[in-house]
């Protein structure tokens, strides 16, 4: 990808990281009727799965909870309580290291809305979402405009 890099030589992927203290999140062993809740009352598509050690382990989408509750003639709440997590949810996560370079974010952002960071040791750091990658885009531009004059 041809991204300007003085756009991004003075910001980092910490920087710009929604930390995991504040990423709605679900952990491995929930049931699917917990993880959507999760995602009802935050209004998020998916939230990253964890495991008890913050590791992430995937991703749960309202999509797949639904899907893996159809049956063949109506929808199957009552699974929704025995189903867990861990059944359904993606584990092709796009996910990269808190020390990688930006220019990765932004071409797994050209098909993701986020992107999991992850420490060196595995542990879920947060998310680096497309909203706040384009937000810190346009202040660089404004900035060079403004430079300019």
């Amino acid at each position: 990808m041809n991204v300007p890099h003085e756009m991004f030589r003075s910001v980092s992927i910490e920087d710009l990281l929604v930390k995991s203290d504040k990423v709605a999140h679900v952990q491995v062993g929930n049931n699917l009727e917990h993880a959507l809740l999760v995602l009802t009352k935050t209004g998020y598509t998916a939230v990253p799965v964890l495991d008890p050690h913050y590791k992430l382990c995937g991703l749960v989408s309202t999509t797949l909870i639904l899907d893996s509750i159809l049956g063949l003639e109506r929808i199957e709440f009552e699974r929704l309580e025995e189903r867990k997590v861990e059944s359904v949810m993606r584990q092709d996560v796009p996910r990269m290291k808190v020390r990688e370079r930006m220019d990765r974010a932004l071409e797994l952002m050209i098909n993701h809305p986020f992107v999991c960071v992850e420490s060196e040791s595995g542990v879920f750091e947060g998310i680096l979402t497309r909203s706040l990658m384009l937000k810190h885009v346009q202040k660089e531009t404004i900035l060079k405009q403004l430079n300019k004059k």
